[in-house]
Formats: C-alpha cells, structure tokens, sequence
C-alpha cells in the first residue's frame, strides 16, 4: 500500500531529525570529548587548570591578581597586567575598557564615586603607581606629578583664535594646584567638579611636559588587553620588577632572571607576537624556590 504523499514527506522529515541528533547531537561531542582525553590535550580540554598540593589556584590561560584586601600590590609576587574584566579577570565579563587615544579628559563629579578617569589618566596613574612600587622612574608624556592626565581647556576671545583669556587644568579638581601655573601668561586654575569646559567652549590641549620620550614603565603595564584575562606580560614589565621581588623574598636577582627566563615563551610559530612571561606559573615557581621570609 502507498503512503500518501504528505505521510511520506513527513516521516522522511523525521528519519532526518533522527539520524541528525544521533550524528550531531550525541556522536560528534562525544567524539569531542574523546578526544579532550588524549593524554597531552587533557589539560587544556579542562581549562588548563593549575592544582598546588591538589588545590587549584588558577588556569594559566586566565591572569589574576596579586593584591592584599584592600587592592593593593602584595610586593614579594609579580604583577600583573591591569585588566578591565569586571572587578579584575572576571571571565563572565570578559572585555575591554573600550576607551582610546582621544579619551584624555576625566569627568569630575560633585560626588567623587560617580566621577570616572580618562584612559590618558588611568595609564598616568598606572605609571606612577609602578614606578613608586617598583623603584623606576614612572614618568610618561601628557602627565602630570601627582598622576593624572596633562590636559588644559584653553579659552580664547574668538572662540578658536585671539587671545587666551582663561585656562583651566581640567582633570585636577580644586584644590589641586594645577600641574603649571600659567599659560601663555594666563594663570591656570583647577577645574571645579560637575562642569564641562569643552561644552563651554575650552579648546582641550594635551601638554607634553619633561618626561622622557620612552617611558621606563611599559606599556603592558599600564594599559589593559582586549579580553581583560590576558594572563601574561612582557619581558620588560618582568625586569623591572626583578629587584623588589627578589629583595622581598631575600633572593639573589640572577636567580629570579632565570626562573623569569623559564616561564617566558617565544612567538607563537617563530613570527607571531611577541615574548611573554606567565605570571602565574613564575609566582607559583617563586613560592616553591624561595619562599617568602
């Protein structure tokens, strides 16, 4: 007996569904998962997870911090790279601060919780933070002393020319003094929270200053990587911090280099990239060769 038509369609349909879940559905992951066993993928199946003394302390594919309660560096480890990831290296929020080179005035509330840092002013403050930490100069171009951005709203009679009539130093809240007293004979005031001087007609002018053309802090230092869980730094931001962590752990600093040397990885097939030092695993070899004092 034939099948009508519009029967046949159907479970023709239907033996589709069911050779699809089994393939698809069921065969291929399980395949997956086969092969996420072999012995060598097995780790990086399961996040490459490190374990110490069959507790897991972190995955080498995700940076962490290396702070006291109250954020602040714990100075016998290596740290990290700033990341913009939630509160730091959160994987549910994995992402960037979304900030870029024209991002150089600060908001200055009234309330100073609802106030937000300019990312010229993030990586000021980064800079100096380190340098203070870490024993080298934290100067950068565009920043000021007490680090935040150099950054001047520049008011002339004719809008865009004429003479300067009023300057104010826009990410230094009163009563800050301003980074320079005057410009072009102008005195420079602080800014006063809650207003918008480039709404008002300052023309933003970033001022280089005297600090050197290539900063002693680098720039993985103080700016954060694109998925906020970048678990590495550069070999350069590694060195400057060899000194404070081997007088913390009372190490001699070759030592330190080599165990730095040992955790830092080359370019991802001889070309791509750059150098990278895994912070994690460097700390975890520093806590079992020398132990904190």
């Amino acid at each position: 007996m034939r099948l009508p038509s519009w029967l046949s369609q159907h479970l023709a349909a239907l033996r589709a569904v069911l050779v699809f879940t089994v393939l698809l559905g069921l065969a291929y992951p399980l395949a997956l998962v086969a092969v996420g066993r072999i012995p060598g993928l097995d780790g990086r199946a399961d996040g490459s997870l490190v374990t110490v003394g069959g507790r897991t302390v972190g995955s080498s594919l995700i940076g962490q911090s290396f702070t006291d309660a109250d954020g602040n560096p714990v100075p016998r480890y290596f740290q990290s790279r700033p990341s913009a990831a939630g509160d730091g290296y959160d994987p549910t929020a994995t992402a960037a601060s979304n900030l870029g080179p024209e991002s150089v005035v600060d908001t200055l509330a009234v309330d100073p919780a609802e106030s937000t840092a300019s990312l010229l002013s993030q990586v000021c403050a980064r800079s100096r933070a380190v340098g203070e930490l870490d024993g080298v100069d934290g100067r950068r171009p565009y920043c000021t002393p007490d680090g935040v951005g150099a950054v001047l709203a520049v008011f002339r009679a004719d809008g865009l020319t004429g003479k300067v009539t009023r300057v104010v130093s826009v990410n230094q809240a009163a009563p800050a003094t301003p980074f320079v007293a005057t410009w072009q004979g102008v005195p420079v005031e602080p800014a006063t929270p809650g207003r918008d001087y480039v709404a008002e007609g300052g023309l933003i002018t970033p001022v280089r200053g005297d600090a050197p053309a290539e900063p002693a802090v680098p720039a993985d230092a103080v700016t954060a990587s694109g998925s906020g869980l970048d678990p590495h730094i550069s070999p350069a931001y590694a060195e400057i911090q060899v000194a404070r962590v081997a007088r913390e752990r009372g190490a001699d600093p070759a030592a330190v280099r080599k165990l730095v040397a040992a955790h830092t990885s080359g370019r991802a097939l001889g070309f791509m990239g750059e150098p990278a030092v895994n912070v994690l695993e460097l700390n975890l070899a520093l806590d079992r060769e020398f132990p904190a004092r």
